[in-house]
């Protein structure tokens, strides 16, 4: 089965990058920081997976902690270093993350979150549906979704926009896999899901658990 969810994940630099000396915990960010993104932000999720015998999700142990770092420069542009450590996935769970650190580089442009290859993360100002991924079975797409959601998690209760994202397979028919990821203004990413894109039932969902941000 294809996988649904489109990883941004860092393989090969393409471009030169430095470190940068910038003293401030901010690069620019607009009145509202969106995105929360200020050094020393942390956030730390667990995943959660579907357990079709009792229909409810078990949790998996496998916990995402994550962190800002620093900041670094790409071609003239700087970018919020992440940080994610990810422990309890020994069993190597469809959907999670491995164990192991892994750094991301992101930034806010125009209400977007990107990162430094230029990809968009998530968008909390456009609403029309973005091409992800082509594939020979299909493509994948993802829509900002009209309106606000009140999320309830671990972390606490949480006023949310969220997208989604989908697949369509060679004749434009939208597959019954569907994952919605759902961010907070000032907070940061809140709840995810990750399906099959066959399954209507998302496979794992990731949750907040609790976050210190400025």
């Amino acid at each position: 089965m294809k996988r649904l969810l489109l990883c941004f994940s860092i393989i090969a630099f393409t471009f030169s990058c430095t470190e940068s000396d910038n003293s401030e915990n901010q690069i620019n960010q607009p009145d509202v920081n969106f995105f929360a993104l200020t050094i020393g932000n942390s956030w730390v999720y667990k995943n959660y997976k579907y357990n079709a015998g009792t229909e409810m999700y078990d949790d998996t142990g496998v916990i995402d902690s994550i962190s800002i770092v620093g900041i670094q420069d790409f071609s003239g542009e700087s970018y919020y270093k992440f940080r994610r450590l990810t422990t309890g996935n020994e069993e190597g769970i469809t959907f999670c993350n491995p164990n192991g650190e892994h750094f991301e580089f992101l930034r806010e442009f125009e209400g977007s979150l990107i990162n430094e290859e230029g990809s968009i993360i998530f968008t909390n100002s456009n609403n029309e549906e973005r091409l992800l991924q082509e594939n020979e079975w299909g493509n994948i797409y993802e829509i900002l979704v009209e309106g606000n959601t009140i999320i309830s998690v671990e972390a606490g209760e949480f006023d949310c926009i969220n997208s989604e994202r989908y697949a369509k397979n060679s004749d434009g028919e939208q597959l019954p896999g569907l994952d919605r990821f759902y961010y907070a203004s000032g907070i940061g990413l809140i709840y995810d899901s990750s399906s099959f894109v066959s399954n209507s039932t998302p496979s794992i969902i990731r949750r907040l658990d609790s976050y210190e941000v400025q």
